[in-house]
Order: structure tokens, then C-alpha cells, then sequence
């Protein structure tokens, strides 16, 4: 399992991405779930994957090779975020049947952030399927994986004019909330920032397992929750 996650709001997109591919008592693997591909000036998206990792890796590889091969579509030549989900959309269909046959075994579901010149920025939920939806001035944040341990948090805090680095802290909450109620997600943990306008590649930040900041997010976390608890009317029973 694994867990990503992306916010859009008024100033760009933050995306959120844990790197746990299998866990277990004596079994943990890590696998990055953040692509990013751009041309400066001209277009930057943001790809984060959850599900089957060699329909994963097959996706990616061919969303490189289009563009290395110059083919007709690719991420250089799609003209909007629509078109852009569609074609990761088809591709990701054509992977998980090229070489298996299909099947819930190797569905893979992405996230999809980015900009081109010329056209509004998005965020969009791609689906094993293929087809897609966008995130909303009501729904501003997409979530894939482990969705419910990290919920609530973006329910409370996320709106449109939320600035971008408190979307991104508040991204970073929620993936370290799904972190503790799930031993399948954990670190590295990754966010991208995708600034709207700008068409520049984003800035970037990972968290190792033993990140001092992780850490200290986590500490500062447990006492203002445990502090905002005991802020609470206890309960009163009849006597």
C-alpha cells in the first residue's frame, strides 16, 4: 500500500508522496512515487503513483520514451491538463494489459499536478481505467493509497486561498498521521510545489526516516493534539 496526495490552491499545487513499496516484520522496501517532468517556460507536471509497481514502472518508462522519441503525443505535445490526463490515462490501460492481461492484481491509479503555458494549472485523479476527474474549488485536495488515516486534517485546514506552504505542511500532517496508523506507508517522504504562473520546475523536499523536522513534527503534533484534547468539557453522567 502507499499513500499520495495533492492540494491545489489559489497560489499552485503541493504533492505528497510516501516511498514504501512492502512491509512487513522482516520485509521493507522503498520505491520513490514522484515523477517530474518540464520544460521551463513552458509547461511542469508532477506524476505520483499508487498501485501495481511494475505497471508503474511500465507507465513511466513509456511516458519518457514518447518523449525521447519525439512521437506524436507525449507530455511535450499535449496542449492542456485534460489532454494530458488522457493520454497518461490510455497509456496506463495499454501497461497494465500489454503484458498481463489486465486484472485488479495490476491496477495503477495516479495523481497528476502540472501547468502548460497558455492554460489553466490542474490537479487530476487518473484512474486504472483510464478516465480521470479534477480537483474542485469544493474538492480541493486528491488522495490515492491509504486515503482515510490523513482525511480529516485536509478537511479542516484546506480551502482555495490557503497559502501553499501551510497546504504543503498540512499535506505533510496528513501523511505523517497515515504513517503511524499504517506500517505499509512510511518514509522517505516527498513534496513538490508546483508554483502557479512561474512554469519553473518546483521546489523540492524529501524526509529520511530518522529527519530531525519529521521527528520534531511529530513530537510537536502528539502534545498540541493530547493539549487541545484536555481543552475539551469533560463528560458529566447522572449521578
Amino acid at each position: 500500500m502507499t499513500y499520495c496526495l495533492g492540494i491545489k490552491v489559489k497560489q499552485g499545487i503541493a504533492m505528497v508522496s510516501d516511498s514504501r513499496t512492502s512491509a512487513g516484520v522482516d520485509n521493507i522496501s522503498t520505491y520513490s512515487k514522484m515523477w517530474k517532468f518540464g520544460v521551463p517556460g513552458d509547461r511542469q507536471f508532477v506524476l505520483c503513483s499508487a498501485g501495481n509497481l511494475a505497471t508503474t514502472q511500465s507507465v513511466t518508462a513509456a511516458l519518457e520514451r514518447d518523449v525521447r522519441d519525439k512521437a506524436p503525443q507525449s507530455l511535450l505535445t499535449v496542449r492542456d491538463m485534460n489532454e494530458a490526463s488522457e493520454y497518461i490515462g490510455r497509456i496506463n490501460v495499454e501497461s497494465q494489459q500489454q503484458n498481463t492481461g489486465g486484472g485488479a492484481l495490476f491496477e495503477t491509479t495516479f495523481l497528476l499536478g502540472g501547468e502548460i503555458s497558455g492554460a489553466t494549472n490542474g490537479l487530476y485523479m487518473i484512474y486504472s481505467q483510464g478516465n480521470f476527474i479534477a480537483s474542485s474549488a469544493q474538492v480541493p485536495f486528491l488522495q490515492i493509497g491509504e486515503t482515510k488515516y490523513g482525511k480529516p486534517i485536509l478537511d479542516r485546514v484546506i480551502e482555495p486561498d490557503t497559502p501553499l506552504e501551510r497546504a504543503a505542511l498540512c499535506g505533510l500532517v496528513s501523511m505523517e498521521a497515515t504513517i503511524r496508523s499504517n506500517l505499509t506507508v512510511g518514509p522517505p517522504v516527498e513534496i513538490y510545489l508546483l508554483d502557479t504562473g512561474t512554469l519553473q520546475p518546483g521546489r523540492y523536499l524529501i524526509f529520511e526516516e530518522d529527519d530531525s523536522y519529521l521527528r520534531e513534527l511529530r513530537q510537536s503534533w502528539n502534545q498540541l493534539m493530547k493539549a487541545s484534547f484536555d481543552k475539551l468539557n469533560p463528560l458529566v453522567f447522572p449521578g
